[in-house]
This record gives structure tokens, C-alpha cells and sequence, in this order.
């Protein structure tokens, strides 16, 4: 049997051919203008020795000041920086066993298959059918019968001629999608690593309280015992190992809430490394010896948009927009027809031969168009909700940029202003220390009662434990700018 194609069936063949060429319905998506003002970043510098007129460390001058200028380079790899290699194992077993990055990329799969199907709308719809139908008519045939059966069975087919774009901005906001979730698993690896670190030097600067408040508890206890055996030999004060007595009772009660919070963050730690808490306590117990966790001073040189656009939160944010423009597209493409070259082949038989036969061969070919004249104003409704949600994320573009650009600032400033803290916290415990020898000697010597031993003590577990804490937020700060800039995702353009 032939098919008879006639000028209406070249004139769909070729739409078919050259539809990708035409333009599509809906706007077509350019990135957004921001006027971002460069203002400088927050520096503090490094602070010397010297005092300002109010009596502040002043900050090294720029041609003094040798901190490491922070790179993509010593990002993408920050935490190799602090040259420990528990640290790294962790951030690499987090890597691989992390649930919630894991199940990021779960996400990311499910979307470059959902990218995959996107494109089907493109190819020809095949389908396979068959069937038995026993029809009755109210006249008899001449062979003296009023019913028949029908047996058939054909492959059917129908490809839509995207004509307005529906199926090309759906494919466009499929691959944006797909483009945004893979800057959600970056975003993911970036908050994963950095909380890893931020978690790990938590738990050390923990640690580190413990081991300030077991110190002070032993010499604090020797003093006690020093005051009770005097008293006992009848030379000593009651009233001073009563308050010496409180004070080591004091220290003593610290030590209960550090050591839960030790376990609090050890099995934090865990639970990011995709182990089960309890599992990595061996690993995590404190050095043998102590350990400064400060690493050579960094800073920022400048900050330029477009490394923070770059950012994976700011990039999933901009493709998240970029899909949601091709989807008013998708929407307006319903106010307009749709053209479909439909065909089917197979065989028809109402006899009772065989069905697979010459004479029952059946084929058609043919255009079609199916165009929605009144749908209750669905369809602009529709396109106002996707139009309205596009403003919404455009918007939220903005508001992500926004807050990256201050993250980098709080960081930046919360980095270097710690180590003015942390210079004078030294100096405040160095005499502190000072201060506990010589109200001792001035004790003993009957020139001092024993109060003012009693605050020197106090005063140095308290600075001495602000400077441990100190120490540590320096390296958590750096570790948030780290974050802030990007976590080495972020790549500057040669602009």
C-alpha cells in the first residue's frame, strides 16, 4: 500500500526541520545589573606593640605588614593549611560518608535526569496498541448477521512541531535547574568542610578550657593544702583556707560542663563525618602536647563582584532565576496552538482470517492541532503566578548577594579585630600570672591578707581562659572568611 503525501505533509516536515531556528515565546534571560558600591573592607590590621593617641594597639603600616594576601589557591585547600592531619581525614571522610551531602547529590542526579526526559518533548512518541472489538448493528448484512468483530493491532505515532518554544524554554529551565543544583552540591561541599573545621577547633578550643581549669585546679589545691596543714600546725588562717576552699570548689565545678561539651562536639564531628557518635573518640582526644592553633596572619587584598557572584549559594540563587525566566516562557506557550504530525500503521481485520495480512494492512499520516480557546482564565493566570514568582527569586538574586558581600565583611572584621583581643588578652594574663606570685609572697610575708591571692587566682583562670577562647575564634573567623569567599568554588573572572 502507498502513502500519498500531499503539500500539507512537506509543509509540517519542514517546520519539524527548522522550528529550533525560530524564536521562542517568553523572555529570553540576561543577567541582572547590580550596583554594588566598593566600599574597603573592614581591615583592622595587624596590631604592634605601639599605642594609638586612645590607647589601642596600632596596626602595622601597609609596608610593614607581612600577612599572607588569602588566594583561591590556599582556599580550595584551606584546612591542609593547619598542617594536622586528623583535620584532614576528617574533611575527607566527611567528603565521602556525609549524609546530607550525599544527599545533595542525590538531588543533583534526580535533575540531570529530569534535564534527560526534558528533551524527549523533541523526538517523535511512539506507541503500540491492539485490540478486539464484536460490533452489533440493528441490520442484518447479507450474509444474514447483525454483528462482527474488528481484530487490529498498530504502532502509533505523534511529534509536536515546537513551533512557539514551550518545549525549548522547558528544556532551557530543565538544564538552569540541573545548573543550579550542581551549585547546590558545591554550596553543600563548601558548608560541609567549613563546618567540619569550625566544629574541630571548637572541640580543641574545649579541650584546651579543660586543660587550663585541671591546671589551675592543681595549683589552686596545693595552695589549700599549704593553708589547711598551717592551720593544722596552728600558725595558719581559718578564713583563708575557707575561701581557698571555695575557689578550688569552683574551678572543680567547670570542669563538668567542658568535658559535655567536649563530648557535645565530639559527637558533632561524627555525625558530619558520616560516623556514628562514640565512633571517633579515640581519634579526637586531646595532643600530648599542646598545640597553637594560630597559623600565620591572612587578609583580603580587595573584593571584587564578580568572585562573589561567583559563589556556589550565589550562582545556585542566579540559575534558580535563570530557569524561572524560561518558565514564563513554557507558560505563554499555552496561549498558542500546538501542531503534531500524527501517523499510524498496522492491521485491521473483520473476517476471521489471519489478522497479519496483506489485505489488512491500514497506514495514515497527517498534521493536527490542538488549541485551547477557553480555559476559565487558567492559562493567564498561569502566566502571571510564573511571572510573579521569577520577580520573587529576582529579587532573592539580590538579597543572596547582599548577604554574601556582609558574610565576607563580619568575617573579615570579627578575623582581624580578634587579634587586637588577643594581644591584649596576653598581656592581661602575663599579669595575671605576675600578679598571683607576688600576692603570694606578699602573704605569706604577713604584709597582704589572703583576698588578694584569692583575686589574682581568679582573675588568671578567668583571662586565661578568654585567651584559649580567644585563640580559637581567631581561627574560626578565618575559617567563616574562608567560607564567606567562596570555600575556593569561587573563581574571579580575568575582567
Amino acid at each position: 500500500m502507498k502513502i500519498k503525501l500531499d503539500y500539507m505533509y512537506v509543509f509540517m516536515a519542514l517546520a519539524a526541520l527548522g522550528c529550533e531556528s525560530l524564536p521562542s515565546v517568553g523572555p529570553d534571560y540576561k543577567e541582572f545589573e547590580l550596583n554594588v558600591s566598593e566600599a574597603a573592607l573592614p581591615d583592622a590590621g595587624f596590631p604592634t606593640t605601639n599605642l594609638t593617641a586612645t590607647f589601642e594597639y596600632k596596626a602595622a603600616l601597609s609596608n610593614a605588614d607581612d600577612r599572607v594576601v588569602i588566594t583561591n589557591d590556599n582556599l580550595s585547600k584551606w584546612w591542609k593549611g593547619f598542617n594536622d592531619p586528623v583535620l584532614e581525614s576528617l574533611v575527607d571522610g566527611a567528603v565521602s560518608n556525609n549524609i546530607s551531602f550525599l544527599m545533595a547529590q542525590r538531588r543533583l542526579e534526580r535533575a540531570n535526569w529530569e534535564l534527560l526526559g526534558s528533551y524527549a518533548a523533541f523526538l517523535p512518541q511512539f506507541s503500540v496498541g491492539g485490540g478486539w472489538h464484536r460490533y452489533w448493528n440493528k441490520e442484518k448484512t447479507r450474509s444474514g448477521r447483525n454483528q462482527y468483530n474488528v481484530r487490529n493491532a498498530t504502532l502509533d505515532g505523534d511529534w509536536e512541531i515546537d513551533i512557539f518554544g514551550g518545549n525549548r524554554r522547558q528544556a532551557e529551565a530543565s538544564f538552569a535547574a540541573a545548573e543550579a543544583a550542581g551549585w547546590t552540591v558545591a554550596d553543600a561541599w563548601v558548608e560541609l568542610t567549613t563546618k567540619i573545621g569550625r566544629e574541630y577547633i571548637n572541640l580543641r578550643t574545649a579541650q584546651e578550657l579543660i586543660s587550663v581549669a585541671r591546671t589551675n585546679l592543681l595549683l589552686q589545691s596545693e595552695t589549700y593544702d599549704i593553708l589547711k596543714s598551717r592551720l593544722e600546725s596552728g600558725i595558719g588562717d581559718e578564713l583563708a583556707v575557707n575561701q581557698c576552699a571555695y575557689i578550688v570548689e569552683q574551678t572543680r565545678a567547670r570542669l563538668p560542663e567542658l568535658l559535655v561539651a567536649e563530648e557535645k562536639y565530639k559527637n558533632a564531628i561524627a555525625i558530619l563525618a558520616g560516623e556514628y557518635p562514640g565512633s571517633l573518640n579515640e581519634l579526637l582526644e586531646p595532643f600530648d602536647s599542646r598545640r597553637d592553633w594560630l597559623i600565620q596572619p591572612q587578609k583580603v587584598s580587595e573584593l571584587k563582584l564578580d568572585m562573589i557572584r561567583s559563589r556556589p549559594d550565589v550562582k545556585a540563587a542566579e540559575r534558580e532565576l535563570a530557569a524561572q525566566v524560561a518558565r514564563i516562557g513554557v507558560a505563554k506557550a499555552d496561549w498558542f496552538p500546538k501542531f503534531y504530525i500524527s501517523g499510524s500503521v498496522g492491521f485491521e481485520n473483520k473476517k476471521k482470517s489471519r489478522l497479519f495480512q496483506r489485505e489488512s494492512f491500514i497506514a495514515s499520516l497527517g498534521p493536527a492541532v490542538s488549541w485551547p480557546i477557553f480555559q476559565g482564565g487558567a492559562i493567564h493566570a498561569n502566566i502571571k503566578a510564573t511571572e510573579a514568582r521569577a520577580k520573587e527569586l529576582a529579587l532573592n538574586y539580590e538579597l543572596v548577594i547582599q548577604s554574601a558581600y556582609s558574610e565576607v565583611r563580619d568575617a573579615y572584621a570579627a578575623y582581624t579585630q580578634e587579634y587586637h583581643r588577643y594581644q591584649a588578652l596576653r598581656g592581661a594574663v602575663k599579669a595575671a600570672t605576675d600578679a598571683v606570685s607576688i600576692s603570694n609572697d606578699l602573704y605569706k610575708n604577713g604584709l597582704k591578707d589572703f583576698n588578694n591571692v584569692l583575686d589574682a587566682q581568679r582573675s588568671r583562670l578567668q583571662l586565661e581562659e578568654q585567651l584559649a577562647v580567644s585563640r580559637g575564634q581567631i581561627t574560626l573567623s578565618l575559617i567563616d572568611l574562608y567560607k564567606a569567599l567562596g570555600g575556593g568554588l569561587a573563581v574571579e573572572s580575568d575582567k
